[in-house]
């Protein structure tokens, strides 16, 4: 049976298996999983699909439905954390929460379960105000996760609260002997003049084919600040299809970085919506990776109303035969005067048989605007490297030294140190050296 009629059979008792759930939700599936139905997974045939084939994941037998807890000792995973920095944690095992590895808190904030905040009544007025609100509905992958999500991160961050510490979002995958499909959804509301910094990370610990179909809904609200990262290393076995939706209102400011080191596949679709003036939305990306590792990442800014900027700056390294994939789009609406846009996407191929795909869009219908992009593909500065390696420098730690700085852009904007030395880490550990130094 192929893996879209086996979810679409096995929706029946998915829902069976549901209690107390939220009552709006049901019609919500319902609708999602119609278009999921109508449109099946997306193929090489839409435009923008061109680029990343999910052919041969689909040949995988997955099994559909979560089995129960797996039990995980603290030190097999702490490494995976912000050990040193105190930190709400939501942790999942293969989709599972984990209740001894996680510190929830509702103390002036809400960081909880996405089951219980769709089962219990005093979240039903945030649940139907913002659940499945700036999805993309007709994507058939955020259809598919609204038709089958029960649980991920519920984020409620009320007015004018600064979140004293960072909170983290952690997917751990420990199957072993058999395929998985896990399907996380987030929604993080945060309110009026209100600031919080986000770590998402999906790691899985063991070899084994993972597919995961997450959707994440971020709705900043005037004058909120968001500083949000995706740290994005399974081992190469694993499938990570990212959708993340970020809708903001007046003055909101929203970063999203994301870091692309593992994994099989891993495609990101990022959109942003700006629905009110004097908007700023970042968006920065490291992808570094090998062997025949691929990495799509699909960027959309809406602009829709004037005075709003965004910032776009993807870094890739490809080595191996890996692929990388860049497209990115700055849409402006006819009364979205006085908007800057800029987006930028360089890229260093570090072997011969490394691809590259870049399509950097402008989509304008104002006339009082400052728009801009660009795409660099090469290799590292020959010259560079001679005058390392004349100074004593090795090759190979010459060779990192210059990918470290070509990522300096990117990395510099990080502002939770912790997290900026454990990424410098994950570089230093793909590129095979040891670095008496932090980015």
């Amino acid at each position: 049976m192929e893996l879209k009629d086996k979810l679409i059979t096995s929706f029946v008792a998915f829902e069976q298996g549901l209690m107390g759930e939220h009552d709006g939700l049901h019609n919500i599936r319902l609708e999602a999983l119609k278009t999921f139905e109508d449109k099946g997974f997306p193929t090489k045939k839409e435009e923008a699909w061109k680029y990343t084939s999910l052919n041969a994941l689909l040949k995988n037998d997955f099994r559909v439905l979560p089995k129960g807890e797996v039990a995980v000792e603290y030190k097999e995973v702490k490494k995976y954390f912000l050990s040193d920095s105190d930190t709400y944690k939501l942790v999942f095992i293969n989709g599972i929460f984990s209740s001894h590895l996680s510190s929830t808190t509702h103390d002036g904030l809400d960081v909880c379960l996405m089951s219980a905040a769709l089962t219990k009544p005093k979240y039903k007025m945030v649940i139907d105000a913002f659940y499945n609100s700036c999805a993309d509905k007709e994507d058939s992958l955020t259809a598919l996760n609204t038709a089958f999500a029960t649980e991920g991160a519920f984020i409620n961050i009320p007015k004018s609260k600064v979140v004293a510490k960072p909170i983290e979002i952690i997917y751990l995958s420990t199957v072993e002997e058999e395929a998985l499909l896990v399907q996380p959804r987030n929604l993080i509301v945060v309110g009026e003049n209100a600031h919080v910094q986000i770590v998402e990370r999906h790691q899985s610990i063991v070899e084994s084919a993972v597919f995961t179909n997450s959707v994440t809904e971020i709705v900043a609200q005037k004058r909120a600040i968001v500083d949000f990262y995706k740290l994005q290393n399974d081992l190469e076995t694993g499938t990570l299809i990212d959708n993340t939706y970020v809708s903001q209102k007046q003055e909101s400011r929203v970063s999203v970085h994301t870091f692309s080191f593992g994994g099989k596949l891993t495609r990101n679709n990022l959109n942003f919506y700006q629905d009110g003036e004097r908007i700023d939305s970042t968006l920065k990306g490291i992808t570094l990776i090998d062997e025949k590792q691929h990495v799509d990442h699909y960027t959309l800014v809406s602009h829709n109303q004037p005075n709003c900027e965004s910032h776009q700056n993807y870094k890739g390294i490809y080595d191996g035969s890996s692929t990388g994939v860049f497209n990115g789009k700055i849409y402006v609406d006819k009364i979205a005067q006085k908007t800057d846009g800029f987006q930028q996407s360089n890229n260093i191929l570090l072997s011969e048989k490394a691809t590259i795909y870049a399509k950097p869009q402008l989509e304008i219908f104002a006339d009082d605007v400052k728009c801009s992009h660009g795409c660099t593909i090469g290799q590292l500065n020959e010259d560079a490297m001679f005058y390392m390696r004349q100074r004593g420098i090795p090759q190979k730690e010459a060779k990192a030294l210059l990918m470290y700085a070509f990522t300096d852009e990117v990395m510099e904007s990080v502002k939770i140190p912790e997290l900026k030395t454990k990424v410098a880490k994950v570089i230093a550990n793909k590129l095979g050296v040891s670095m008496g130094f932090e980015i």
